[in-house]
Formats: structure tokens, sequence, C-alpha cells
């Protein structure tokens, strides 16, 4: 896997897994909907850690600074 993640995409991926964190434990959102965003919270937290998003790669995509 080529890392295809800069610090400000991972950042961003971060914060919104959290704030799903805090809509769910708060009891905000509930049902079906809290299913579905855990997963993607899921998803952004494992992308994030690993620098790499598979739906970036086929379509030539990085948001990782050029050095």
């Amino acid at each position: 896997m080529i890392k295809n993640m800069g610090s400000t995409d991972r950042i961003i991926r971060i914060a919104l897994a959290a704030i799903v964190a805090v809509l769910y434990f708060t009891n905000t959102i509930s049902g079906t909907l809290a299913l579905v965003l855990g997963a993607f919270a899921i998803i952004f937290i494992i992308t994030s850690f690993v620098s790499f998003c598979p739906l970036y790669y086929p379509f030539g995509i990085s948001t990782r600074k050029k050095v």
C-alpha cells in the first residue's frame, strides 16, 4: 500500500469519527443511522492510522504532500 493521505485529511477523518462517537454515546443518534455512521467512523479511523484510502487509489488521488 502506497500512502495517499496527508495529515490534514487524517485529522479531519479522526475528528469526524470522534463526532460520531460523541453523538452515539449521548444517544443523539440511534438505530440504523447509528450503525451506518459507526461503520464509517471505524473505517475513517483505520484509514487514518494506515494513511491509505482505498477509494483514492483507483482515481489516482493523493492528499499527501509531495517530497
